[in-house]
């Protein structure tokens, strides 16, 4: 993506990228649901049909896809080396900190289940939380990609960071569906102001000879954060409930707003 995006609209293209893989993430699961109900269960049935997109991915790849030009220059060699490391340089290692605190806040969103089932809907619709989620996340996406390319990434990072703590509140206070799933579609609208935006630094700041090193140091760091933050939601939900949970998420994400308005200064190449 950042190597055939012009840098301009590197934000609108990642948006885009996050709106479509989120729309396949939830319409793949309610065709599924569909074709078992239609199909009584038969769930080889719905595997074969699921090879179909599959192909026609790789016929995607295959025919509609090509690589850019090799750049000229040295041969490649192991990207996993200490030369290699410090050329990632100060400003891509910024984003890297700052995806994982936004995961440090931002824990699994299965949390988001157990509160809805928690409240009283029925366990055949609850998983319906998760696609009312990715619906939400998938329309403002692309619209927010597209906002980044043309404003301060430390500023909608911000509001991004704002609009979870609103989603956390929601869910701690939650004692009806209906408000279980406003918090739900506040935290799908969080999802859309940051994730391709963080993608969008990390291409932003990493060399174009290092962008692969740069996605994957930047996925293990966030995957452990993650990690770590779901654990401790788990031990606080079984320890106080599950609105101590969402309070303890809400106040870490106040705590990295206020961090990361703090050092704004030092993610101003990030956000170029």
């Amino acid at each position: 993506m950042a190597d055939v995006t012009p840098p301009d609209i590197r934000g609108a293209a990642f948006g885009l990228r996050q709106s479509l893989d989120t729309i396949g993430a939830f319409l793949g699961p309610l065709l599924s649901v569909g074709l078992m109900l239609l199909w009584a269960n038969d769930f080889r049935s719905v595997f074969w049909v699921a090879v179909v997109p599959g192909v026609l991915a790789v016929l995607v790849l295959l025919v509609g896809v090509r690589e850019p030009a090799q750049r000229e220059g040295p041969q490649r060699t192991n990207p996993i080396r200490r030369e290699n490391i410090r050329k990632l340089g100060s400003a891509y290692w910024w984003v890297v900190a700052l995806g994982a605190v936004f995961m440090l806040a931002r824990f699994s969103e299965a949390f988001l289940v157990l509160r809805a089932e928690q409240v009283g809907i029925p366990v055949a619709l609850v998983p319906l939380v998760m696609v009312a989620m990715n619906l939400v996340y998938a329309a403002c996406a692309y619209p927010f990609g597209k906002l980044s390319d043309r404003v301060s990434h430390t500023r909608l990072l911000a509001w991004g960071l704002a609009v979870l703590v609103v989603s956390d509140v929601l869910l701690a206070t939650a004692q009806h569906w209906g408000m279980v799933l406003a918090g739900v579609a506040v935290w799908g609208i969080h999802m859309g102001m940051t994730q391709g935006l963080l993608s969008t630094m990390v291409a932003n700041t990493a060399p174009p000879g290092l962008r692969g090193t740069a996605y994957g140091v930047f996925n293990l760091v966030s995957g452990i954060a993650m990690l770590a933050a779901s654990a401790t939601a788990g031990l606080l939900w079984d320890a106080y409930g599950s609105s101590m949970t969402f309070w303890a998420g809400g106040g870490f994400a106040l705590l990295c707003l206020v961090g990361l308005l703090s050092t704004r200064r030092n993610l101003s190449v990030a956000s170029s």
